[in-house]
Formats: C-alpha cells, sequence, structure tokens
C-alpha cells in the first residue's frame, strides 16, 4: 500500500527539483519492494501448508465415515462418484484454499487499504468512484447465484463419469467377452459430452462476470482520471497526488477484477464442499447402541433368529425373509441350501449387521446383536464369502487380513488347512508374491482359498461359509472339507452349499424357498421327504452323471 505514496513524493520531489527527497524515499521504496517479495513468499507458504492440511483433514474424515457406513449406502451409491468426490472434489478445494483463497485474503486487503488511500488522496473523487459501485454488485450478486448452481451441477456430472469408468474398468474383461466396447465407449461418450456442456455454461456465466466487472470497474476509473486531470490544471490536487490516486485506483480495480475470478473459484469450490458435506451427513441406517453391551470373555456360539422378516432398501416391494424362525446350537454345523434368491446369503447379511431386519430379532448366546457395538460383534464372526475379495497385496498379507497381528507361522498353519499352501509356495515369491489388483494373478478356486485360510486365522466362535467351495476343483474341495471337518465341531459353523459332498458334512440341512425355511432334517431324511431337497440333490447328480 505504500508505493503509490513513494510515487507521489517522487514526482513531486522531482518536480521541486529536490534530489536528496527523492534519493532517501527511492531507497525507502527499495527496501519496501524487498519486503513486499518476502511477504508475498510467506502467504504463499503458510497458506498452501494450510490448503494442504484441510484437504487431508477432510479426506480422513469424509473415509472415517464412509468406511462405517451400512451396505444400504453403497448399495445405492456408486463408488466411483464416491471416488470423485474423495479425489476430484477435495483436490478443488485445495486449490481454492491455496491459491484462489490466499489471492482473496490479499485482494481484499489491498481493496480495504486502497479505499482508504483514495479516500485520503481525494474525498472528491472517491465519493465519484463509490457512487459507481452498485452498477458492479448488482450483476455480480445475480450472475454468482448462477454460477453456484451450474458448478454444483458440474461437479454431479463429473462424478456420474468416474462411475462410470469404475464400473466398466471393473466389468472390461465382460465387456470384451460380449464385443460391448463400442456400446461403453457411447455410453462414456454422452457422459462425457453432458460434462462439457455443463462446464460450457459455466465457463460462459464466468466469463460474463469478469467481464462486466472489469469493464465497469475500470470505466469508472477512467472517468474519475478524466476529472482528476482536470483538478490537476486547476491546481486543485497536485501531479503527485493525482498519480497517487490512478495508482490506487488501478490498484482497487485490479483487486475487484481479482476477486471476481476468485469469487467465481469459490462458488465452484462451494458446491464441491456441499458434496463433500453431504457424504460427512449421511446417516448410518445400522446404528450402534448408545450404550453398548460388553461381549462376555467366551462366546458359546448359539445364534437365533426369532420372527426375521427383511427386505432389501432398493427393492422395498420383494421380501428376502419371511418371519424366519431358527436356532442353531453352540458348534452345531449347520449347512442352508436352496436355489438362488431363496434368502440364504441375506440371513449372513443381518447377522453382520450389514442390514437391520424390518421385523425380529437376531441374537447371540441370549444377547440381541443390536445390543453389541458392530465392531466387537463383528470379532466373533468370520465370513468367507461367494466372491473373494483379494487386495492387490503380498499373498501373506492377504491371509493375514483377518488377523493382522498373526504369525507367519499362523499364516502357514492357516494355508495349509484351506490347501492353498501348495500353490503359493510355487509362485515365484512364495507368500510374499503380490496378487495383483483384486487378485487377477489367481483362479476363481485360489481365491476362495486365500479367503478360507483368511477366515480359519481368525479362529472365531462363529464361522460362515458361503458358498465357499464353489471354485474348486474335486482334489481342492476335498481337501477343504478335511478342513471343515477339523473345524467342526469347535465352532458354531454355517455353511451355504449347493454341493452335496459340502453339505453332508453339517450336522443339520435347512432348506429355504422364496425367503422361507420349507424343510429341516438331515441328508438322509430330507432325501425321504421327497421335497425340494430332494430335487435339488436328484438335478446336482443328473448333472453330475452327465
Amino acid at each position: 500500500m505504500s508505493l503509490p505514496l513513494f510515487a507521489r513524493l517522487i514526482i513531486d520531489g522531482i518536480a521541486a527539483g529536490n534530489l536528496p527527497f527523492f534519493d532517501r524515499y527511492g531507497f525507502l521504496g527499495l527496501v519496501v519492494a524487498i519486503s513486499i517479495g518476502v511477504g508475498s513468499a510467506l502467504r504463499y507458504t503458510l497458506v498452501s501448508r494450510l490448503g494442504e492440511k484441510v484437504v487431508v483433514d477432510i479426506r480422513k474424515a469424509v473415509f472415517a465415515h464412509l468406511i462405517g457406513l451400512s451396505q444400504e449406502f453403497f448399495e445405492k451409491t456408486m463408488s466411483g462418484e464416491i471416488l470423485s468426490r474423495l479425489n476430484t472434489d477435495t483436490t478443488l478445494v485445495l486449490t481454492v484454499i491455496s491459491s484462489s483463497f490466499s489471492i482473496a485474503i490479499r485482494s481484499i486487503l489491498l481493496l480495504i487499504g486502497g479505499l482508504v488511500m483514495l479516500i485520503v488522496t481525494s474525498p472528491k473523487l472517491t465519493m465519484m468512484t463509490l457512487i459507481l459501485v452498485p452498477l458492479v454488485l448488482v450483476p455480480v450478486l445475480i450472475l454468482s447465484q448462477r454460477l453456484k448452481v451450474l458448478s454444483r451441477e458440474n461437479q454431479d456430472e463429473m462424478a456420474r463419469g468416474a462411475g462410470n469408468i469404475s464400473e466398466v474398468l471393473l466389468a472390461v474383461s465382460t465387456i470384451q467377452a460380449n464385443n460391448h466396447e463400442t456400446q461403453s465407449q457411447m455410453r462414456f461418450n454422452e457422459l462425457s459430452d453432458s460434462y462439457l456442456k455443463s462446464a460450457n455454461q459455466r465457463i460462459t456465466i464466468r466469463g460474463l462476470l469478469t467481464m462486466l466487472i472489469i469493464s465497469l470497474v475500470f470505466s469508472a476509473v477512467s472517468i474519475v482520471i478524466w476529472i482528476g486531470v482536470r483538478d490537476v490544471f486547476s491546481g486543485t490536487i497536485s501531479a503527485g497526488e493525482l498519480t497517487q490516486f490512478v495508482i490506487y485506483s488501478v490498484m482497487v480495480g485490479g483487486t475487484i477484477s481479482s476477486l471476481s475470478e476468485v469469487w467465481g473459484e469459490l462458488l465452484r469450490a462451494s458446491g464441491a464442499t456441499e458434496r463433500l458435506i453431504e457424504l460427512l451427513e449421511v446417516e448410518d441406517s445400522v446404528k450402534d447402541p448408545v450404550t453398548p453391551l460388553l461381549l462376555p470373555p467366551s462366546i458359546q456360539g448359539t445364534i437365533e433368529f426369532r420372527g426375521v422378516s427383511f427386505c432389501y432398501p432398493s427393492r422395498t416391494d420383494v421380501s428376502a425373509l419371511k418371519d424366519i424362525n431358527l436356532k442353531i446350537k453352540p458348534n452345531e454345523t449347520v449347512a442352508i441350501v436352496g436355489p438362488s434368491g431363496a434368502g440364504k446369503s441375506t440371513l449372513f447379511q443381518l447377522i453382520f449387521r450389514f442390514f437391520d431386519p424390518q421385523a425380529g430379532d437376531i441374537l447371540i448366546d441370549g444377547s440381541d446383536i443390536k445390543s453389541f457395538h458392530k465392531q466387537d460383534l463383528r470379532s466373533v464372526l468370520a465370513l468367507v464369502p461367494q466372491d473373494p475379495v483379494i487386495f492387490s497385496e503380498s499373498a501373506r498379507e492377504n491371509i493375514r487380513f483377518g488377523r493382522p497381528e498373526a504369525t507367519n507361522e499362523e499364516v502357514e498353519m492357516a494355508s495349509k488347512a484351506a490347501q492353498a499352501h501348495s500353490f503359493l509356495s510355487s509362485f515365484p515369491d512364495g507368500y510374499d508374491t503380490l496378487l495383483g489388483e483384486r487378485g487377477i494373478l489367481l483362479s476363481g478356486g485360489q481365491k476362495q482359498r486365500i479367503a478360507i485360510a483368511r477366515s480359519l486365522l481368525r479362529n472365531t466362535p462363529i464361522l460362515l461359509l458361503d458358498e465357499a467351495t464353489s471354485s474348486l476343483d474335486a482334489e481342492s474341495e476335498k481337501g477343504v472339507q478335511e478342513a471343515l471337518r477339523s473345524v467342526s465341531g469347535q465352532c458354531t459353523m454355517i455353511i451355504i452349499a449347493h454341493r452335496l459332498a459340502t453339505v453332508q458334512i453339517a450336522n443339520r440341512i435347512i432348506v429355504f424357498d422364496k425367503g422361507e425355511v420349507v424343510a429341516e432334517g438331515t441328508h438322509a431324511s430330507l432325501l425321504k421327504e421327497k421335497g425340494l431337497y430332494s430335487r435339488l440333490a436328484n438335478l446336482q447328480f443328473l448333472n453330475h452323471n452327465a
């Protein structure tokens, strides 16, 4: 703010022929110029660090919130859209805080200081300038609201495109196998064009806003300068004072122009911030109790369903389970069979509290699972899903995922029990071999055996297996069945399976159909009933012979 003062003093000093006066203020101006450089560097460094810290904090907060949400949220929201918010939106916020916000701070200070010095220099010219301010503010307020809406729409379009990319890349082999590349490309092009259209609208409004502000501000400055020149000739002000006023006017005009551009960025970041806040404000439909019960030191493993009915949030007109009443004793091995869509896997979803039933209660050792903290509940459960998840880590870390503190010896013991040791040992780096994204280097059977080893390593009192041997060859399946037999009787085990060989190791078989229990008994007794189980067994027998 002091540089225009030096300009006035120097010009008036030259006009007066005062060389010592010029030398003194010329040197002081050099000191101020260096100070400006140091201050600018500090401003950039401090505000940029602040921006990085804010974005890291936002990402941590959003991720921590998302990782604990129930399956209902992820059933309705595409993973690509979530990634867009975590990456694209936070990057935009970072840009605004570390760059635009920094410029805004400087511009606001210069604007306030410039206006004060304009008044000090010439109250008359300043008042004439301020009369024109409403001409600037009115279009800013009108266009800014429209720009904010467009910025939000623009970010939404980008998120939809990111969701499409994520979905396509996860299913690229299916797309190629069905010659669907052209259609997938057309769909992505449509989303990209929609984003471009939204972006162009936003850019047009922002450009119009910038044009109006710059044109009006500098037109006002030009008019005031024209009046100021007349005042110099009339002797009202000196040439140095007019120069000072002109520099402050240009400074104020420049800061307003800069703020108009920054305002556009801030509005764009506002849309991104709203989307991030939306994620933080998502309420979990499966809530922990306010005062959770502590798990007893030892869990017996009794599981009981009392009048449980459930339908998925995205399919509220279809009942996945209807009035289920079921009790599984401690250390009992129970097999659940039935056609696809009968509600078998839904039982596991509810035991883990990925969802809560709309009616009825689920109890473990006589206590409602809703009375426990979700993490405590899941600490006594182990799951082998039908479609195992393999992380882009080593085989050892994938198995240890079930119990991070496990030793290498314990990892290998679990691997041997799951019939995974032989193929893992044959890898170039053995257990330290990286398995690639989603286990791309593994066959379906190998993925299942790693998932089984992961669950066995957890050594929990309740073990749930959802079609855990469906992708295994006959020899590996036999080995896994032996492993399950060795565990049988040591923990409560529920096995969802179609294969008779797997089913027959169970103490009891429960038959599901259309969300209801339709039969219950041993393999032999159910075959005698000539019901659904008998028909499924005969179909499998015929297919096996074929």
